[in-house]
């Protein structure tokens, strides 16, 4: 086994705790398994709670020690979580009772006294050992954080993002959990001088094996690797006047950003969520005004260092739809053939080569509710906070409103959608005479099959990839987005290879 990767800093208090396993669980993920060793009243308790509270968005979270119960299941916002704590095993067969043998898939395994069951722990693992230092302060301690095998790499991490916090000023600074998304990427607001602004953890790394010629699925679909394209796009939308937040410090190697906090003001109420309409309004006016202007396909991320926006072209289309044949239909366990691909290509390839005509733009990519923020003291299009672009391509302007207008996340009634995009059509007219509305639609309903598609695929494999089975619960609104697609005339081949072998969804 290669060495571990190994940390150690001094602690003034339980706050300074926090904050250091605040900044551990952005980087731990299901399947982690993490130790707390120390003598009694060293603080693993404290430490292991701290981590739970973050991770839980709730700084009075109840977590009690677990030191009777044993083991403490909890249902944490990101993922499940099991608090065990071995002081009073005795023998290796309570483990099991326990249901620590073997370690639960799918979970972060927190354990304090893991030396009374050292057959227990997996060769990739981080420890933390905590221990007294009473020069420093009562309550002062010292902390040494190592990673064994896989997950050294965390804790590489760990010690960057610590000395990015410290360059930027901010740790010190309070952290609270943000919800994350359905990438690597995880956030958190810092608090300091009653004033707040958000971290981003951005990992570099592919979304995938080599496996598109070559390529990576984000490589091959354009989906951001790195922070360059956060960097580009936001000062890009922010010299145009648009909402994007202001990049106050960057570490663009590692990927660590701290930038403008937007605050909380949804694009959605009520439970369950349904749309605020003037909020989509101004979304589509957004859209409108962004589509036109003359976008540049290089913009600058530093001095004499270029990002260029890549082309959303048919070969990044296929691939994205080729999902729901990789993912979605295994699923539902239809029999892939060589005449059902051949088919499925005949007819996408048909119906992306329309698209040679439609006009072009910045397609931020997922322009819907949860990357969305209302800005309610800014004027006009500027209310609208613009959160997620750092996938943008340059593609057909029908593409984002079909993101807004069939939020993936949140039920868009027809009517709606409807009257929106008849809104959308009215002031493009009023930009240029020109502009074909029949044409536009066309090519909103072949990006609405396309998306959905997508969607369809996206969902599954979240769900058998990246265990994360709470994205199964947007398919059916997928599949009742893609049949609306499926009702113009244009798409009766997609409507007819669906009806074919595309089963729904449930």
């Amino acid at each position: 086994m290669s060495d571990p990767a190994t940390f150690s800093v001094a602690l003034a208090n339980e706050i300074a705790t926090a904050q250091l396993m605040a900044d551990l669980a952005l980087l731990i993920a299901p399947g982690d398994v993490v130790t707390l060793t120390g003598d009694l009243g060293a603080g693993k308790t404290a430490a292991a709670r701290a981590l739970i509270r973050f991770l839980a968005g709730d700084d009075d979270f109840e977590v009690p020690s677990p030191t009777f119960t044993l083991a403490q299941i909890y249902d944490l916002p990101p993922y499940p979580l099991l608090h065990a704590d071995l002081y009073r095993v005795n023998d290796a067969s309570e483990l099991e009772e326990l249901g620590l043998v073997p370690l639960p898939d799918g979970t972060v395994v927190l354990i304090e006294w893991p030396e009374r069951a050292p057959t227990l722990l997996p060769p990739d693992r981080i420890d933390i050992a905590l221990t007294h230092r009473p020069s420093l302060g009562l309550g002062a301690r010292g902390v040494t954080v190592s990673g064994f095998g896989s997950s050294a790499a965390k804790i590489e991490r760990l010690m960057a993002l610590r000395r990015f916090l410290s360059l930027s000023g901010y740790t010190d600074a309070r952290r609270e959990r943000m919800a994350g998304d359905a990438s690597t990427r995880s956030y958190a607001r810092l608090f300091k001088d009653d004033q707040s602004v958000v971290l981003m953890n951005s990992p570099r790394r592919p979304d995938g094996p080599p496996t598109y010629d070559g390529k990576s699925y984000s490589a091959a679909v354009h989906l951001a690797e790195d922070v360059r394209p956060f960097i580009a796009l936001a000062n890009g939308l922010r010299d145009r006047g648009f909402s994007a937040p202001a990049i106050h410090h960057a570490d663009i190697d590692d990927g660590f950003l701290i930038t403008e906090d937007f605050g909380s003001g949804s694009f959605v109420s009520g439970d369950p969520p349904k749309i605020i309409l003037d909020r989509y309004q101004a979304a589509v006016e957004m859209l409108a005004a962004l589509h036109q202007e003359k976008l540049p396909d290089a913009l600058p991320i530093a001095p004499k260092r270029n990002y260029h926006v890549p082309l959303f072209d048919t070969t990044a289309m296929m691939v994205e739809v080729g999902l729901v044949m990789e993912w979605y239909l295994p699923d539902k366990g239809v029999a892939m053939t060589s005449n059902l691909h051949a088919e499925f290509l005949l007819v996408w390839n048909e119906l992306l080569t329309k698209l040679a005509a439609a006009p072009r733009s910045w397609v931020l990519r997922d322009f819907h509710s949860p990357n969305l923020i209302w800005l309610e003291r800014r004027m006009d299009t500027a209310r609208v906070g613009i959160l997620d672009f750092q996938d943008a391509v340059i593609g057909p302007t029908a593409y984002d409103l079909v993101s807004l207008l069939q939020d993936a996340r949140i039920d868009v009634p027809e009517s709606v959608e409807i009257a929106m995009l008849t809104h959308y059509a009215k002031l493009q007219r009023e930009s240029d005479p020109t502009f074909n509305a029949a044409a536009f639609v066309e090519y909103y309903a072949i990006m609405s099959a396309q998306r959905n598609t997508r969607l369809l695929g996206t969902f599954a494999r979240l769900n058998r990839r990246d265990n994360k089975p709470q994205y199964l619960r947007h398919q059916p609104r997928a599949w009742g987005y893609l049949k609306r697609a499926l009702a113009h005339p244009s798409l009766v081949g997609l409507r007819e290879w669906c009806t074919a072998y595309v089963p729904p969804p449930g």
